[in-house]
């Protein structure tokens, strides 16, 4: 068994010498961590590769973050994510502020010497090679990237070092015991695996839910719909326009409503790029349903 962030923090110089003077290197690193259970050169690996990919990324210099935490990831986010088994894992992030990547470069990004980078400088083995230790420690990947707006990875590795009981969210438990409403909430995500999840669950409390893949048809839906809408949760990177210009514009026809912003990014990292203004309210990307269906009653509440 190993700690991630004992491996982090040893690595740290080697790291800050590699992205040079131009990038800043930030750690947000959790108390605590659980242990992982994978080949320590390995995982260090998996770290230098997703590290030199971002300082590539951003040529004028910007920002690298890596952050490590413990999640649980419930039986409802493992339905919507092929390959996820629900259970305690611990997360390895790594987000930059670099160019990004185009939908159909972000596809075959894990493929094997798929590159685009020039010939004389990549194999183009890097990021299969993260992948294929992720795998094999048991572990899945993911990334989060939107041209001009930076890539993020998120690793899960699972914890060794407490019971790997099934975390199992059965909707009886959902409609017991977390906070229900009535109120009217529009989702706005272009992702429809996690738009409709996240659609299900708030029905399953009670919630009317409109629903939106991106902000053209959210105009659209909100003619249709009469009545107030409470609260929009939108995705804060989108192509047409980000998800505050949305709720902007929204809230001149609607000055009730109130917003939550979702995103696979770090907050700190969208508050720089000044996407996201102090304040605001903010929930990352996989959310578990506790912190959804949690996070949607403190907002409408206040």
């Amino acid at each position: 068994m190993i700690d991630l962030n004992t491996i982090l923090i040893n690595l740290d110089k080697m790291l800050r010498r590699v992205i040079g003077e131009d990038v800043e290197l930030v750690t947000f690193l959790a108390e605590n961590l659980g242990r992982i259970k994978t080949d320590p050169g390995q995982i260090e690996q998996v770290i230098m590769n997703l590290v030199v990919n971002a300082k590539d990324a951003m040529p004028s210099g910007g920002n690298l973050a890596i952050e490590t935490a413990n999640v649980e990831l419930d039986e409802t986010y493992a339905r919507s994510h092929i390959g996820v088994k629900p259970g305690r894992y611990v997360m390895l992030l790594v987000s930059d502020t670099g160019m990004g990547m185009a939908p159909e470069v972000k596809k075959k990004v894990f493929e094997p010497f798929f590159t685009t980078k020039e010939k004389d400088k990549e194999t183009g083995l890097g990021l299969s090679t993260v992948y294929g230790i992720v795998k094999q420690s048991g572990g899945n990947i993911w990334v989060y990237s939107e041209p001009g707006y930076g890539t993020t990875f998120k690793i899960y590795l699972p914890r060794v070092d407490e019971p790997q009981d099934i975390v199992e969210v059965k909707e009886e438990r959902l409609e017991e015991e977390l906070p229900r409403g009535d109120e009217t909430i529009l989702v706005v995500e272009n992702n429809e695996e996690v738009r409709k999840v996240t659609a299900r669950i708030l029905k399953m409390q009670g919630y009317r839910v409109l629903e939106a893949s991106n902000p053209n048809t959210t105009f659209s839906t909100c003619s249709q719909h009469e009545g107030p809408i409470h609260l929009m949760i939108t995705d804060v990177v989108m192509p047409e326009m980000n998800g505050p210009e949305l709720a902007k514009r929204l809230m001149s026809q609607y000055p009730e409503m109130k917003a939550i912003y979702m995103s696979g990014y770090l907050k700190n990292f969208i508050s720089h790029q000044g996407i996201l203004e102090k304040g605001m309210n903010f929930i990352q990307k996989p959310f578990t349903v506790d912190e959804l269906v949690k996070k949607v009653r403190e907002v409408l509440d206040r």
